[in-house]
């Protein structure tokens, strides 16, 4: 029979095996450190060129981490990376590798929420690591997220342009166990004509764990046993790509569906091309983007701020999911309060 102390004993050692959790009991995986080996997969759209490749490869090494393929990154099933067996022994081969401190999306693209019903969270859970990647990846952070409890990292893939910006939000969230803390975008050289615009759609203060990612695949997910939850959430969206009325749609999804109500607060990131893709200079007969989210985030009660770098943009912010944080809309200020890793 177990006594006391070694029951204790046991639990402490569980504890620390399976990593400290937030204030919301999600589990934070361990911090990355110069000579981790890291792993790199493609849950979603295939990555075959050698170019690509060694972009990948230079990148991981520029920050100081050794890197191990996949074993079927280069595979091509169409437009995916291999099929959804192959994707997924990856995925699981990687979490379950002692080697590998960290799970990296080599690029988004499509598919990765083929991979959800397939993915054996009990092993994510039983061996918590950083997972990055954004775009179509975000399936695989709201699985993650509600199904093995894990804090994950939406934040740029190998393939990304890495700014100067891009890299000390990347090194802060990954590299450091404290709290990232405040957020905003870069310094404009330019005031007049700002480069990334920051506007407060609706006024006011609010806090909540971060939660979030594409829209394309939050909407997608809706109804499925992996949907996003939002109640007392600050939620981040972002897209690229996608006509207004398209936007409309998807938003007002979340808006019938309650998602949008029950947030605590709503970040809108950038979202590059998302307009009218039939362009008269002379007649505009489309909503822009900007109303569109006026019309929909605009009258929520809660703090609505557009315009953080969020996803498909040259200057990008790694986002932990799962952590409290708080917003200021007034300010054009998003704070992670709470660390996201552990040393």
């Amino acid at each position: 029979m177990m006594d006391r102390r070694t029951f204790l004993t046991s639990a402490a050692w569980a504890a620390t095996a399976h990593g400290q959790r937030t204030g919301n009991g999600l589990l934070k995986p361990r911090m990355l450190k110069t000579g981790d080996t890291v792993g790199l997969i493609t849950p979603s759209t295939f990555v075959s060129d050698p170019d690509d490749l060694e972009t990948a490869a230079r990148t991981m090494e520029y920050f100081g981490l050794k890197y191990k393929w996949g074993k079927n990154v280069k595979k091509r099933s169409g437009y995916l990376g291999g099929s959804i067996e192959d994707r997924v022994s990856d995925l699981h081969a990687m979490f379950s590798d002692p080697e590998v401190k960290a799970v990296i999306c080599i690029r988004g693209g499509y598919g990765s929420a083929q991979l959800l019903p397939s993915i054996d969270f009990d092993l994510i859970r039983r061996n918590p690591k950083i997972f990055l990647g954004y775009s179509d990846v975000t399936a695989l952070h709201l699985g993650m997220n509600k199904k093995a409890g894990l804090v994950t990292f939406h934040g740029p893939v190998p393939l990304s342009g890495f700014s100067d910006y891009t890299q000390k939000f990347f090194k802060k969230a990954l590299f450091d166990a404290s709290p990232i803390g405040s957020l905003t975008n870069p310094s404009e050289s330019n005031k007049l004509r700002p480069k990334h615009k920051l506007r407060t759609v609706r006024p006011g203060k609010a806090r909540g764990t971060l939660i979030g990612g594409n829209l394309t695949l939050i909407a997608t997910t809706m109804g499925t046993p992996y949907e996003i939850e939002t109640a007392g959430r600050i939620l981040f969206i972002e897209d690229v790509g996608e006509e207004p009325n398209s936007m409309d749609r998807m938003l007002t999804q979340l808006r019938i569906s309650g998602k949008l109500g029950q947030a605590a607060g709503v970040v809108f990131g950038e979202c590059n091309g998302c307009t009218s893709r039939k362009y008269d200079p002379s007649f505009t007969n489309s909503f822009t983007l900007g109303e569109v989210v006026d019309e929909i985030l605009g009258k929520l009660k809660i703090p609505v701020l557009a315009g953080l770098t969020i996803g498909h943009t040259e200057d990008q912010l790694t986002l932990p999911e799962g952590v409290m944080a708080s917003l200021d809309a007034d300010k054009g200020e998003l704070v992670i309060e709470e660390a996201a890793t552990v040393g």
